[in-house]
């Protein structure tokens, strides 16, 4: 479901820290909170977001839509979306997207953070509805032309680190010195 990344900044770890800590503040409940981790468990490199989903759901983060048990794919995005879009009125919740994306060969293992939604499979030309209040993707391969080839190539260790990183960022922006 990754998206593509033309000339957009890329940020490191520490960069991630200080993107979530901004998030909590504008959001400090973490119950209000619903992270969208799209991708698939077929594909190492579009895994990172149902990983990211995993690693949380393991944490006890309540609200998350796709782990690997149950992947926020292609075909279950829109539903997710509707999903989201209900309890957003009624709960007046707070929706993180995470998803996988492919870049430059320098941006590999860095994030892309955004005060806004993020468009899932926009690399490979899918048309699937924008999602998130506030969004990341991680840079987990170069762009080329086979997208679904660069993802099924990447290496599981950099996406395990990546969504290690995300996961402790997102915990200790809600948890840490509270």
């Amino acid at each position: 479901m990754q998206t593509t990344v033309h000339s957009i900044e890329v940020h490191s770890e520490m960069q991630l820290e200080t993107f979530f800590a901004k998030v909590s503040e504008a959001c400090p409940n973490p119950e209000r909170i619903v992270f969208v981790c799209v991708g698939t468990d077929r594909s190492t490199g579009d895994a990172f977001g149902p990983l990211v989903g995993t690693m949380l759901v393991e944490l006890g983060w309540g609200r998350v839509i796709g782990t690997l048990q149950e992947p926020c794919d292609a075909y279950a995005v829109e539903a997710a979306l509707k999903a989201v879009s209900r309890l957003q009125v009624e709960e007046e919740l707070i929706v993180i997207a995470i998803d996988a994306c492919l870049g430059k060969p320098q941006s590999v293992g860095g994030f892309i953070t955004k005060w806004g939604p993020l468009q899932p499979g926009e690399a490979t030309g899918r048309r699937l509805p924008f999602i998130g209040n506030y969004s990341i993707a991680g840079v987990v391969n170069t762009n080329g032309p086979k997208a679904y080839w660069m993802l099924q190539t990447t290496s599981l260790h950099v996406v395990m680190g990546m969504a290690k990183h995300v996961v402790s960022a997102i915990h200790d922006a809600w948890y840490r010195n509270k």
